[in-house]
Protein backbone atom coordinates (compact mmCIF):
# COMPACT_ATOMS: atom_id res chain seq x y z
CA UNK A 1 0.00 0.00 0.00
CA UNK A 2 2.72 2.20 0.75
CA UNK A 3 4.98 2.01 -2.61
CA UNK A 4 2.17 1.09 -5.82
CA UNK A 5 4.43 3.44 -7.57
CA UNK A 6 7.22 0.94 -6.99
CA UNK A 7 5.07 -1.78 -7.96
CA UNK A 8 4.10 -0.03 -11.66
CA UNK A 9 7.97 0.39 -12.37
CA UNK A 10 9.26 -3.18 -11.91
CA UNK A 11 6.15 -5.00 -11.89
CA UNK A 12 3.55 -6.96 -9.95
CA UNK A 13 5.42 -9.97 -9.84
CA UNK A 14 8.96 -8.56 -9.31
CA UNK A 15 7.47 -6.51 -6.98
CA UNK A 16 6.14 -9.79 -5.51
CA UNK A 17 9.52 -10.95 -4.60
CA UNK A 18 11.21 -7.52 -3.79
CA UNK A 19 9.10 -7.53 -0.95
CA UNK A 20 9.39 -10.69 0.22
CA UNK A 21 13.05 -10.42 0.19
CA UNK A 22 12.84 -7.14 1.74
CA UNK A 23 10.73 -8.60 4.56
CA UNK A 24 13.26 -11.34 5.15
CA UNK A 25 16.17 -8.53 5.10
CA UNK A 26 14.61 -6.16 7.01
CA UNK A 27 11.92 -7.51 9.58
CA UNK A 28 9.65 -5.02 11.77
CA UNK A 29 11.22 -3.40 14.24
CA UNK A 30 8.48 -1.02 15.89
CA UNK A 31 5.18 -1.99 17.10
CA UNK A 32 3.57 0.05 14.31
CA UNK A 33 3.54 -1.49 10.62
CA UNK A 34 3.93 2.32 9.90
CA UNK A 35 7.86 2.16 9.79
CA UNK A 36 8.07 -0.76 7.69
CA UNK A 37 9.38 0.43 4.37
CA UNK A 38 11.52 3.49 6.37
CA UNK A 39 14.57 1.14 5.25
CA UNK A 40 13.50 0.03 1.82
CA UNK A 41 15.44 2.85 0.03
CA UNK A 42 18.83 1.81 1.34
CA UNK A 43 17.84 -2.07 0.75
CA UNK A 44 17.49 -1.57 -2.37
CA UNK A 45 20.80 0.29 -3.31
CA UNK A 46 22.44 -2.85 -1.70
CA UNK A 47 20.21 -5.53 -3.23
CA UNK A 48 20.01 -3.71 -6.90
CA UNK A 49 18.90 -6.74 -8.57
CA UNK A 50 15.65 -6.51 -7.57
CA UNK A 51 15.28 -3.62 -9.53
CA UNK A 52 17.45 -4.50 -12.87
CA UNK A 53 18.14 -1.89 -15.16
CA UNK A 54 15.31 0.42 -13.42
CA UNK A 55 16.88 1.03 -10.58
CA UNK A 56 17.54 4.62 -11.05
CA UNK A 57 14.02 5.28 -11.23
CA UNK A 58 13.01 2.75 -8.76
CA UNK A 59 14.84 4.30 -6.36
CA UNK A 60 13.79 8.18 -6.87
CA UNK A 61 10.18 6.59 -6.75
CA UNK A 62 10.92 4.95 -3.45
CA UNK A 63 12.15 8.19 -1.67
CA UNK A 64 8.80 10.12 -2.80
CA UNK A 65 6.72 7.56 -1.82
CA UNK A 66 8.72 7.61 1.76
CA UNK A 67 8.66 11.10 1.60
CA UNK A 68 4.95 11.16 0.96
CA UNK A 69 4.26 8.86 4.37
CA UNK A 70 6.97 11.08 6.38
CA UNK A 71 4.78 14.30 5.31
CA UNK A 72 1.55 12.63 6.03
CA UNK A 73 2.30 11.38 9.76
CA UNK A 74 5.30 14.19 11.06
CA UNK A 75 4.40 16.65 13.29
CA UNK A 76 3.01 20.30 12.35
CA UNK A 77 4.64 23.57 14.49
CA UNK A 78 3.36 26.83 14.41
CA UNK A 79 3.79 28.53 11.02
CA UNK A 80 5.33 32.01 11.00
CA UNK A 81 2.83 35.05 10.23
CA UNK A 82 2.75 37.67 8.07
CA UNK A 83 4.27 40.01 11.35
CA UNK A 84 6.91 37.04 11.74
CA UNK A 85 8.48 37.42 8.45
CA UNK A 86 8.82 41.30 8.45
CA UNK A 87 10.66 40.94 11.85
CA UNK A 88 13.59 38.68 9.66
CA UNK A 89 17.26 39.55 9.25
CA UNK A 90 20.08 38.36 7.60
CA UNK A 91 20.64 36.56 11.44
CA UNK A 92 17.89 35.04 11.56
CA UNK A 93 17.33 31.43 11.92
CA UNK A 94 14.75 29.50 10.37
CA UNK A 95 13.54 25.68 10.75
CA UNK A 96 11.31 23.43 8.51
CA UNK A 97 8.42 21.55 9.33
CA UNK A 98 9.35 18.54 10.52
CA UNK A 99 6.92 16.74 8.14
CA UNK A 100 8.56 19.14 5.16
CA UNK A 101 10.64 16.24 2.84
CA UNK A 102 13.68 17.87 0.25
CA UNK A 103 14.16 15.78 -2.89
CA UNK A 104 16.77 16.02 -5.80
CA UNK A 105 15.30 13.70 -7.76
CA UNK A 106 17.17 12.24 -11.36
CA UNK A 107 13.51 11.50 -12.73
CA UNK A 108 10.44 13.85 -12.95
CA UNK A 109 8.29 11.06 -11.26
CA UNK A 110 5.78 13.70 -9.20
CA UNK A 111 3.30 13.15 -11.89
CA UNK A 112 4.13 9.18 -12.18
CA UNK A 113 3.17 8.32 -8.41
CA UNK A 114 0.30 10.51 -8.19
CA UNK A 115 -1.15 9.22 -11.09
CA UNK A 116 -0.49 5.66 -9.32
CA UNK A 117 -1.62 6.89 -6.04
CA UNK A 118 -5.21 8.13 -7.59
CA UNK A 119 -5.61 4.89 -9.29
CA UNK A 120 -5.14 2.94 -6.12
CA UNK A 121 -7.64 4.94 -4.38
CA UNK A 122 -5.60 6.32 -2.19
CA UNK A 123 -6.39 9.75 -0.20
CA UNK A 124 -5.16 12.85 0.87
CA UNK A 125 -2.42 13.07 -2.06
CA UNK A 126 -2.46 16.20 -4.15
CA UNK A 127 0.06 18.08 -5.84
CA UNK A 128 0.99 21.68 -7.43
CA UNK A 129 2.00 20.31 -10.55
CA UNK A 130 -0.41 18.15 -12.00
CA UNK A 131 -4.10 18.08 -13.28
CA UNK A 132 -6.95 15.10 -13.10
CA UNK A 133 -6.94 12.78 -15.64
CA UNK A 134 -9.81 11.11 -17.04
CA UNK A 135 -10.57 7.47 -16.72
CA UNK A 136 -6.97 6.74 -17.42
CA UNK A 137 -5.36 2.80 -17.22
CA UNK A 138 -4.81 1.68 -13.54
CA UNK A 139 -0.60 1.96 -14.22
CA UNK A 140 0.57 3.99 -16.41
CA UNK A 141 3.83 2.72 -18.91
CA UNK A 142 7.08 3.64 -17.00
CA UNK A 143 8.90 4.25 -19.86
CA UNK A 144 6.53 7.74 -19.48
CA UNK A 145 8.93 8.85 -16.84
CA UNK A 146 11.28 11.43 -18.06
CA UNK A 147 14.83 11.35 -17.21
CA UNK A 148 14.73 15.29 -16.22
CA UNK A 149 16.49 16.84 -13.00
CA UNK A 150 14.19 17.76 -10.39
CA UNK A 151 13.52 19.06 -6.88
CA UNK A 152 10.44 18.33 -5.11
CA UNK A 153 8.72 19.44 -1.61
CA UNK A 154 7.05 17.04 0.00
CA UNK A 155 4.97 18.40 2.57
CA UNK A 156 1.05 18.64 4.57
CA UNK A 157 -1.25 21.05 4.38
CA UNK A 158 -5.07 20.39 6.45
CA UNK A 159 -4.07 16.84 5.99
CA UNK A 160 -3.42 16.45 2.36
CA UNK A 161 0.06 15.51 1.28
CA UNK A 162 1.46 18.28 -1.73
CA UNK A 163 4.51 18.08 -4.09
CA UNK A 164 5.48 21.73 -4.94
CA UNK A 165 8.15 21.83 -7.58
CA UNK A 166 10.80 23.71 -6.78
CA UNK A 167 14.02 25.75 -8.69
CA UNK A 168 17.07 24.83 -7.99
CA UNK A 169 17.96 27.89 -6.03
CA UNK A 170 14.83 27.96 -4.07
CA UNK A 171 15.83 23.81 -3.05
CA UNK A 172 19.26 24.87 -2.21
CA UNK A 173 17.88 27.63 0.09
CA UNK A 174 15.60 25.39 1.66
CA UNK A 175 18.08 22.92 2.48
CA UNK A 176 20.79 25.42 3.83
CA UNK A 177 18.32 27.00 6.34
CA UNK A 178 17.29 23.02 7.19
CA UNK A 179 20.85 22.51 8.03
CA UNK A 180 20.55 25.60 10.68
CA UNK A 181 22.18 28.33 8.89
CA UNK A 182 21.00 31.78 9.03
CA UNK A 183 19.04 33.28 6.57
CA UNK A 184 22.27 35.22 5.06
CA UNK A 185 24.38 32.07 4.65
CA UNK A 186 21.21 30.12 3.38
CA UNK A 187 20.76 32.94 0.79
CA UNK A 188 24.51 32.82 -0.15
CA UNK A 189 24.57 29.09 -0.22
CA UNK A 190 21.63 29.61 -3.12
CA UNK A 191 23.15 31.97 -5.08
CA UNK A 192 26.49 30.87 -4.90
CA UNK A 193 26.45 28.40 -8.28
CA UNK A 194 23.57 30.51 -10.22
CA UNK A 195 23.16 31.29 -13.19
CA UNK A 196 20.39 34.09 -12.24
CA UNK A 197 21.65 37.77 -12.46
CA UNK A 198 22.53 39.45 -8.59
CA UNK A 199 19.75 41.70 -9.90
CA UNK A 200 16.99 39.08 -10.23
CA UNK A 201 17.77 37.48 -6.42
CA UNK A 202 15.74 39.48 -4.26
CA UNK A 203 12.39 38.96 -6.31
CA UNK A 204 13.26 35.37 -6.39
CA UNK A 205 13.36 35.09 -2.69
CA UNK A 206 10.19 37.33 -2.31
CA UNK A 207 8.22 34.92 -4.40
CA UNK A 208 9.81 32.03 -2.55
CA UNK A 209 8.74 32.99 0.70
CA UNK A 210 5.15 34.14 -0.93
CA UNK A 211 4.83 30.86 -2.56
CA UNK A 212 5.93 28.48 0.99
CA UNK A 213 3.46 30.90 2.70
CA UNK A 214 0.67 29.52 0.34
CA UNK A 215 1.37 26.21 1.30
CA UNK A 216 0.36 24.03 -1.42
Amino acid sequence: EDFPGLAAVIGETAFDRLTRAYLAGCPSQSFTLRNLGSRLESWLRENPEHAGKKLALALDVVRLEWAYVEAFDNAAERALTSADLGQLDGDSRLSLQPHLRLLHLAYAVDDFVIDVHRRQASQGVASNAVTERKHARRRRVPASVKRAENFLAVHRHENAVYYKRLEREEYQLLLALNEGKTLSEALDQAFRSSTLKEEEHPVRVQAWFANWADRK
